[in-house]
């Protein structure tokens, strides 16, 4: 059997936009020759893909089948806009296009400096970068809308390189007029209490955070969940909690005396280090465009944070 790719084309575009109506304007084609495309595409195959007339009579769902095909047309388009993209790209690093994801943090702190060097390397191109989560980063590589990846974290995926880039370091802090900086040691039992401020799930930092808290037996009973190292850092600033950031996040409001690291200590009296790996990451499976192995090179020059 051959699958007809202008058929799968049609069917995916219905599926993705979750009807025959939006996918005919998406495609420029007539809706009856969308309907006529994925009817074709169901007897090729001699499975039904698309349940019509589902709430009220106007909506779509997919079957199973149908379900299983998506998955796969997603794979198939996302190899073709990655082929597009690399033979374009091999024009020369007078043209082309590099779209890099970061988490925030990265983005924010890390990846500027090397946005820098390259731009002032390769003028004529500008690259592209899109900042979310370690988890929606991970899905814009999977979906080839990225060239690369940097995440606070590994991500465990048998379609994704993730390797090791640097160590970052974390810090315990709260607010200048607490109270905590006045007691010699902070037992995990007293931090169990206290109020912690954390990333929302998916982000890299909250991981980190998690494991190495539960490393030391720190389990937080009340947290409070805040959608950037940002707002988390000026949230304990303003006396609520305290929280575990990046340093680089810290360093202004630690300079300006606005918030105080807490100092931990194990049960020998040490003092805790706290510290994060961030990765690169990378689809195995998608050749490097020439913009992109420059940035990689760029990126071996690890500098320290902005």
């Amino acid at each position: 059997m051959i699958l007809n790719l202008h058929l799968l084309r049609v069917f995916f575009a219905v599926a993705e936009q979750n009807g025959f109506s939006r996918a005919a304007e998406n495609l420029h084609i007539s809706q009856s020759a969308v309907s006529k495309a994925v009817r074709e595409l169901e007897q090729q195959l001699d499975l039904p893909l698309i349940e019509r007339g589902v709430s009220g009579g106007k909506g779509i769902r997919l079957t199973e089948s149908g379900k299983a095909l998506f998955e796969h047309a997603r794979g198939i388009f996302a190899l073709e806009r990655a082929a597009v993209d690399d033979i374009r790209a091999r024009v020369g690093l007078h043209r082309g296009s590099l779209t890099i994801g970061a988490s925030t943090t990265i983005a924010s702190y890390w990846l500027p400096q090397f946005i820098a060097r390259f731009t002032m390397l390769f003028p004529d191109i500008i690259p592209r970068i899109l900042v979310g989560n370690t988890q929606a980063v991970s899905q814009d590589l999977l979906d080839c809308r990225i060239d690369l990846a940097l995440v606070e974290g590994p991500v465990e995926d048998a379609l994704i390189s993730s390797s090791h880039w640097h160590e970052e370091e974390l810090v315990v802090v709260a607010a200048s007029a607490s109270l905590l900086h006045q007691r010699p040691a902070l037992s995990a039992d007293h931090l169990n209490k206290l109020l912690w401020i954390v990333r929302e799930p998916g982000s890299g930092t909250r991981e980190a955070t998690q494991q190495l808290l539960k490393e030391h037996g720190i389990d937080p009973a009340h947290t409070m969940e805040v959608g950037s190292n940002e707002a988390i850092v000026r949230t304990v600033a303003e006396g609520v909690g305290i929280a575990m950031l990046p340093r680089a996040v810290a360093d202004d409001l630690l300079a300006l005396a606005k918030i105080k690291m807490l100092e931990l200590k194990d049960d020998t009296g040490r003092s805790i280090a706290f510290s994060r790996s961030l990765h690169l990451l990378e689809m195995k499976s998608r050749p490097h465009s020439p913009a992109t192995l420059a940035f990689l090179q760029i990126l071996g020059q690890v500098l320290q944070p902005a």
